[in-house]
C-alpha cells in the first residue's frame, strides 16, 4: 500500500513538473506573407533580469554586468545552435554573424540599457537585415556558469526546481510585426548551462521555426 502511495506521488510530482514546463509556441497567421523576402536575421544579445537570493550584497554595476553576460551567452548560445543547422541547410535564410551586429549596434550607440526604446523597424534598417530575433529571460540562477540537472524533491517542493524563463521572438523589420514566439520555463531538466539549455530547447522546437525547410 505504503509503495502504491510513494509510486502515485512521484508520478504526481513528475507530472505536475511537466505542465509547468511546458513550451509555448505563437506564429503569426501572416508569417508567409511577410517573410517571402526574408533572406537575412539578425540575433539580438538577450535582455536578462536577474533574481539571484545573494543580489543585494551585489552593486548595480556588478548586477548589470552579470545580466549582460547571460544576455551576451544566449545570443551566442542561438548562433551557435543556428549555425550548426545552417551548415546542413536546414533553413531558407542565413543568420548575421552576432560580432557584426553587435559592432552595428555599438556604432549607433545601442547596448542592453537601451535596446528597448528602439522599435523592430529601427533595429533592423541599422542592421541591414530582413528580421530580427530578440528575447528577454529572467532567472534565479547564472546558468552560463553551469547549473545542477538532478531532480530534487525537496527543491520542488518549495518551488526553487525552476531557474527562471525565457522567450524568444522573431520580429518582421518591415513591419516590426511578431511572427513568431517560443517561450519556455528553464528547470533543472532543461540543461545544465546556456549552450546545453538553448541546443535542447530548439531541437525541440526546430520542426515549429517557420524558416526551417521542412515548413515549406
Amino acid at each position: 500500500m505504503k509503495r502504491t502511495l510513494l509510486i502515485t506521488l512521484i508520478l504526481g510530482v513528475w507530472s505536475t513538473w511537466s505542465v509547468f514546463s511546458q513550451r509555448t509556441v505563437y506564429q503569426s497567421e501572416s508569417f508567409e506573407s511577410l517573410s517571402a523576402d526574408h533572406k537575412r536575421i539578425a540575433i539580438l544579445p538577450f535582455e536578462a533580469r536577474l533574481e539571484l537570493e545573494n543580489s543585494e550584497a551585489l552593486s548595480d554595476n556588478d548586477l548589470d554586468a552579470l545580466e549582460n553576460r547571460e544576455g551576451y551567452e544566449v545570443q551566442n548560445a542561438l548562433e551557435n545552435y543556428f549555425l550548426k543547422r545552417d551548415k546542413r541547410r536546414d533553413y531558407r535564410i542565413e543568420f548575421q554573424n552576432v560580432d557584426q551586429t553587435n559592432a552595428l549596434l555599438e556604432q549607433n550607440g545601442i547596448d542592453l540599457k537601451n535596446l528597448g526604446i528602439y522599435t523592430a523597424q529601427e533595429l533592423s534598417e541599422f542592421l541591414g537585415v530582413d528580421a530580427i530575433i530578440s528575447g528577454d529571460l529572467t532567472l534565479n540562477a547564472l546558468i552560463s556558469q553551469g547549473v545542477s540537472t538532478d531532480f530534487d524533491f525537496i527543491s520542488f517542493l518549495t518551488g526553487k526546481s525552476d531557474y527562471g524563463r525565457i522567450a524568444i521572438k522573431l520580429s518582421d523589420g518591415a513591419t516590426g510585426k511578431l511572427l513568431w514566439k517560443f517561450e519556455k520555463t528553464i528547470n533543472r531538466k532543461a540543461g545544465k548551462n546556456t549552450q546545453s539549455i538553448i541546443e535542447a530547447m530548439m531541437r525541440k522546437s526546430t520542426r515549429k521555426f517557420p524558416y526551417h525547410k521542412g515548413n515549406e
